[in-house]
């Protein structure tokens, strides 16, 4: 097999692979309006009700005000940005994307790909689109 026809294959299994639909984290009977705390100030929207755990804008104020009750207050995440999740061990996750970081706390540099063994592959934070 010529190298060219391999690279030409590996590229469309990448495209693929990078094409599939990401899954959806939570059910459509999940979703509330409410807000949620981020970066230390409160955002308000629409998604899963584990990550938008307040009713309004003041609920959430009053959490921010109270501190103790945010996971995201001694700011775990290294780099990345700190989401208080309800169903969280920890009750937070760290958005690690474009930081070039990945792990639970945005604490591993991400690999080169030239440095990755045969069949070892990037860590999904470290995937740029």
């Amino acid at each position: 097999m010529s190298r060219s026809l391999l690279v030409w294959i590996v590229g469309i299994l990448l495209i693929a692979l990078l094409s599939e639909p990401v899954k959806s984290t939570c059910d459509s009977n999940r979703l509330r309006q409410g807000c949620r705390i981020q970066e230390g100030s409160c955002l308000c929207g629409t998604g899963c009700d584990t990550d938008y755990r307040y009713s309004n804008k003041r609920e959430c104020e009053s959490a921010l005000r109270g501190r103790s009750q945010d996971p995201c207050s001694s700011r775990p995440c290294n780099r990345g940005s700190c989401l208080q999740i309800l169903n969280a061990p920890t009750g937070y996750n760290c958005l690690c994307s474009g930081t070039n970081y990945f792990g639970e706390r945005c604490e591993q540099r991400c690999p080169r790909r030239s440095s990755l063994r045969a069949g070892e592959r990037l860590p999904i934070q470290c995937i740029v689109v």
